[in-house]
């Protein structure tokens, strides 16, 4: 299989490798067997984004990336076995009644209510087990069910924070500094839960630390605890948006991209829902799957516009000397038009490559609650596999 580079930032950059990673909690699992299967074949992305667990898993890529580590694969590898948690249950949980479920979607089940009972020692702890907290015995006024704070306390063992500071654009382009090495891009999203606006954290921008890389995985209908981050108060990203691409595009809006998504919910499913609890499942996928589809239309019409006014501008240029003053100024107007939508809307996609997670027999609602061992390790597995595939086919 052939290597492939990506072209890294410098003043002539003409294009950038994007990897947008969506929310899905233990789902996440399958997108670092999607970066392993990557850096395995040597790509390397000038821009990180992704949601919830997406923000978490782009957050330890970039920090990875930027560091020059050989192997950045391995950071994000090990720190979803440092959240999985090997369970075995008795003989006789995981024998379905229903003949259509294997025992191994029955340890699907029972390791994701394990969860929800539990809690994750490195990622959330149930409030039911801190009986010490405000409001304890008044579970009416409760607004979280799971606090984050181990996750934070994790999360600083695998990124290092040093690396996710605001990108020093003048060293970034300096040629002659021989120490100088190109700076990957990190993008993440959260929501504003008393505006209901999105807010972005940009590494181009501003110094990205571990409590806003964890404002952007708090989703409320799982019971996870918002975070206060200066004088806002944040939820997860994918109450707005899941698939992060616009997003990028919009802060980045003069480059040319290549985008690489990955779908950990499937688009299509075969089966028609035969029970409430699958009618609520895939309603959750279509709500989560990937919709860049639109955006890319909008921008092939946006881009046809452009197009456009460009063609007419010179046209009329062209007759210029034959046109009076009024209608110079005119043009000189156009011009300036033309040139700030260029600047806000002049970036192309090249090329999109997607990746998405495919689903057996098994259509069940807490899926990205299991974070099992054996779920683990699987989910990455078959990330890694489909990369591999999907590479081999573009060659």
């Amino acid at each position: 299989m052939s290597t492939r580079k990506s072209a890294h930032h410098s003043p002539t950059l003409e294009s950038e490798t994007v990897l947008v990673l969506q929310g899905g909690g233990s789902l996440g699992a399958y997108e670092c067997g999607v970066y392993k299967g990557f850096n395995k074949n040597g790509i390397i992305f000038d821009v990180l984004a992704g949601s919830s667990i997406g923000a978490i898993n782009t957050s330890i890529i970039a920090s990875a990336q930027n560091a020059g580590i050989d192997e950045p694969s391995s950071i994000l590898e090990d720190f979803w076995l440092s959240l999985s948690e090997n369970m075995s249950f008795p003989n006789q949980f995981l024998q379905s009644p229903f003949p259509f479920m294997s025992s191994d979607e029955m340890m699907s089940i029972w390791s994701s209510f394990y969860s929800m009972l539990y809690g994750n020692p490195k990622a959330f702890l149930p409030r039911w087990f801190n009986p010490d907290s405000k409001d304890y015995f008044m579970p009416y006024k409760w607004t979280y069910l799971y606090d984050k704070i181990p996750l934070k306390k994790t999360l600083k063992q695998y990124i290092d924070i040093d690396k996710l500071k605001k990108i020093d654009r003048h060293r970034n382009n300096n040629n002659n500094n021989k120490d100088n090495k190109a700076h990957s891009r990190l993008i993440i999203t959260s929501t504003d839960i008393q505006k209901g606006e999105p807010v972005i954290f940009d590494s181009a921008y501003s110094d990205i630390d571990i409590d806003k890389i964890v404002a952007c995985a708090g989703y409320p209908f799982y019971g996870l605890r918002w975070t206060e981050k200066d004088g806002k108060y944040l939820w997860d990203g994918s109450l707005l948006t899941n698939t992060p691409m616009l997003e990028v595009l919009r802060r980045s809006p003069q480059i040319n991209k290549k985008f690489y998504i990955v779908d950990v919910f499937p688009r299509q499913q075969k089966e028609l829902p035969t029970n409430m609890i699958e009618v609520w499942h895939r309603a959750r996928d279509i709500v989560f799957m990937d919709k860049t589809d639109k955006n890319i239309e909008m921008l092939k019409v946006t881009k046809k516009y452009l197009s456009l006014i460009k063609t007419i501008y010179d046209i009329l240029h062209d007759d210029a000397a034959k046109v009076d003053q009024t209608t110079k100024n005119k043009l000189k107007e156009i011009e300036l038009e033309y040139r700030s939508l260029n600047e806000k809307h002049g970036a192309s996609i090249t090329d999109l490559v997607r990746i998405g997670r495919r689903e057996g027999s098994l259509h069940y609602l807490f899926e990205d609650a299991d974070f099992s061992t054996y779920r683990i390790k699987k989910l990455i597995a078959e990330g890694e596999k489909d990369v591999d595939h999907i590479l081999a086919k573009q060659d």
